[in-house]
């Protein structure tokens, strides 16, 4: 034992001996305090905060990197979406520009289709006239 040890250990004793009721209100023994252990408790301590810390760090440019990423990701997405639309834009158009000419080509064969029937008739009836 160290010398404080040994110095608390015979106090103890020789305190049972003049007071044999004391033995059982005294506490276990615990050595005394040493500032040793406590520096190496405390120097433990510090070495697994450094490291801990260490870890955090990696952690945190980890994942700044990847919020990097991600909002390079995100713009790049954005601008898609905005020439997508701008191009669903342009075909729509171009759709009911191409259905409208439809539409006036239909109307145009129609009144074409009418007009050769009266043809057809006028001849049909020019030729039993005759």
């Amino acid at each position: 034992m160290e010398n404080g040890t040994d110095l608390h250990f015979i106090e103890m004793q020789s305190k049972s001996r003049s007071y044999p009721n004391l033995q059982k209100f005294t506490l276990p023994f615990t050595p005394p305090f040493t500032p040793f252990k406590t520096y190496k408790g405390i120097h433990f301590k510090l070495l697994k905060a450094e490291q801990k810390m260490g870890t955090m760090e990696q952690n945190i440019n980890r994942l700044e990197g990847q919020v990097c990423r991600y909002k390079a990701s995100a713009d790049n997405s954005e601008k898609i979406e905005d020439e997508l639309r701008i191009e669903k834009r342009k075909l729509q158009r171009e759709l009911q520009i191409a259905l409208d000419k439809i539409e006036e080509m239909e109307l145009t064969n129609n009144h074409l289709v009418k007009r050769l029937e009266k043809m057809k008739a006028n001849r049909n009836a020019l030729l039993s006239q005759q």
